[in-house]
């Protein structure tokens, strides 16, 4: 089949479909912008459904017809674009639909980093033909600093992740109001499981059996098709036990020269370089995150061994089975993705480290606002010393007053010294707390 009739019935058969039934999201894309919308993320965490839920708005509230929306997965193997070619798409719209003209239609690209050049395409159909096109991709490159040149500041930016607890919550039909007695209990067991799950879509709403299977899948794909294809790696296994050994080492410093250490002293042969290359290219297709030290000089900030946290814990605990002690990773884990999906353009995250330590430093505009401390239970009299001389060190070196220990189900007020921390559970924190705005 030439691909032009083969993008024809691509197109009108999603037409078809619509409109598609689709759980709701947090995160609500603009429907009339006139900007080009960027939605980067990681492989499934539900990037396509914005989309869907947008078309669902324009059908059935802005009387939008079917035949003028434009859907196309470039993931799909049977499509293979480059600039050359990417104008075909146009091509065979026109001639499905000659009476539209393309400035009525509204364009939705998913996955477009799987099509070679499509910046230079993308940036002539927005001045020339159309002002809504909606785009997504699986690459750090999505990222409106990457786009600030190739698109000229014409993108307004909507990063997604896997479910957040509350979305988690609707997910699977639990009620968030925890007033209730027998609603909270329901919701502490729902975080549980989250907790080790993860919150990728498709996990949460799949039966028991098949949740790790479909993040064994997940993973495999991450590795082998965004990883070693796209960054043509030669040797895959060094790489995977790589990124298996910095999962196990989330939530503290990791040092990328000690682990090459221990590569080469087991025979494992892999170039330093290539794992300072490796981590950068884990962080790009959203598998890591790296969190820098907190110091008052951004020269300070940017040396020293980063903090690594995972995109789901779902999908670190398929890889390494984790036993009962790795809980607060997981926990600290889990609060570090809420702090990230909702950090705002002006504001910084950090973690502090002195003779004390402090999970998280989160700045608005440089100012420190707020200190954080993640640890399963307070129960212990050590961990509970610990975590308060934490965060007093890190108050009185920064200034910030505004303090908190998050846990998994403790919740009181400690009054030490001049300053008042605030304990709360995990789950009541995440559900308080939401803002989302867009990084343009």
């Amino acid at each position: 089949m030439k691909k032009k009739e083969l993008l024809k019935q691509l197109i009108s058969g999603f037409q078809a479909g619509l409109p598609v039934e689709v759980y709701p999201r947090e995160l609500m894309l603009p429907v009339d912008s006139n900007k080009i919308i960027t939605v980067p993320g990681v492989r499934r965490c539900g990037k396509s459904s914005l989309f869907l839920l947008v078309i669902n708005q324009l059908i059935s509230e802005k009387g939008i017809r079917k035949e003028q929306i434009l859907f196309l997965n470039f993931d799909d193997e049977r499509l293979q674009f480059n600039a050359e070619n990417l104008d075909e798409i146009l091509q065979a719209y026109r001639e499905l639909y000659p009476d539209i003209s393309l400035k009525d239609v509204y364009m939705f690209f998913d996955e477009i980093q799987m099509a070679e050049d499509w910046q230079p395409f993308v940036l002539r159909v927005y001045e020339q033909e159309c002002r809504h096109i909606f785009i997504t991709g699986s690459n750090s490159n999505m990222l409106s600093s990457e786009l600030a040149t190739s698109l000229r500041g014409r993108t307004l930016q909507y990063e997604e992740f896997p479910l957040s607890f509350r979305e988690y919550c609707s997910f699977v039909g639990v009620d968030t109001n925890y007033y209730v007695p027998e609603y909270k209990a329901r919701i502490v067991n729902a975080f549980k499981v989250y907790l080790h799950q993860g919150g990728f879509p498709e996990v949460s709403l799949a039966i028991p059996m098949l949740k790790d299977r479909i993040l064994q899948e997940y993973f495999f794909v991450m590795l082998y098709k965004d990883l070693v294809e796209r960054y043509e790696i030669k040797n895959p296994e060094p790489v995977r036990y790589f990124i298996k050994r910095v999962m196990s080492n989330l939530t503290k410093p990791t040092s990328i020269n000690r682990i090459y250490n221990e590569l080469k002293s087991q025979g494992v042969s892999i170039g330093k370089n290539t794992l300072y290359d490796v981590i950068v290219q884990t962080e790009s297709i959203y598998l890591f995150f790296s969190l820098t030290k907190y110091e008052p000089s951004v020269v300070k900030e940017s040396s020293g061994d980063k903090k690594y946290y995972c995109i789901d814990n779902g999908l670190r605990s398929v890889l390494l089975n984790p036993l009962s002690e790795d809980n607060g990773k997981l926990l600290e884990n889990a609060v570090y993705l809420h702090l990230r999906r909702n950090l705002q353009i002006q504001e910084g995250l950090h973690y502090y480290k002195g003779k004390k330590e402090c999970d998280f430093v989160i700045t608005d505009h440089e100012e420190v606002n707020q200190l954080i401390q993640v640890t399963y239970t307070l129960h212990d009299e050590d961990t509970r010393q610990r975590e308060i001389d934490g965060l007093l060190e890190a108050a009185q070196t920064t200034g910030c007053r505004a303090l908190f220990i998050l846990t998994l189900e403790e919740e009181e007020e400690i009054n030490v010294s001049e300053y008042t921390i605030h304990v709360l559970p995990v789950w009541k924190w995440m559900l308080k707390t939401l803002y989302l705005s867009p990084k343009q």
